[in-house]
């Protein structure tokens, strides 16, 4: 099994300053994730769902079939009654604490960003 190699950036309260308050800067950690048993194999999800409670997140990644995925819009316009419920198959629940929620949110905007500009410049190409 591989292990993973992951920076990233923390946000940390270091020594205070000159007015005795704690400044906070952002600093690089290099983070090793080491799998265990089976958890260094992709999960396909084309789903997700948030739920929220006190001092976490729960995100429902889950997989809906493609078929099913591809008839929706052809029902909708023929004018067929969509079905009440659709049956998905739960790939994993990750439960994370509102400060790692927030650095998700960090990473993945940057990511995004990363992404839009690659596509500019391929645009302009």
């Amino acid at each position: 099994m591989a292990e993973q190699k992951t920076t990233q950036d923390k946000t940390a309260a270091v020594a205070p300053n000159k007015a005795g308050e704690a400044e906070n800067r952002n600093i690089g950690l290099g983070v090793r994730l080491t799998p265990v048993d089976d958890s260094d194999l992709p999960v396909v999800s084309n789903y997700t769902a948030l739920n929220v409670s006190p001092g976490m997140a729960f995100i429902d990644f889950g997989f809906i079939e493609p078929g099913m995925l591809a008839a929706l819009p052809r029902m909708v316009k023929e004018g067929s009654k969509l079905p009440e419920n659709i049956n998905c198959k739960l790939a994993v629940r990750v439960a994370m604490g509102y400060e790692a929620l927030s650095n998700l949110r960090q990473q993945l905007t940057q990511m995004l960003s990363s992404l839009q500009a690659n596509n500019a410049g391929a645009a302009k190409k």
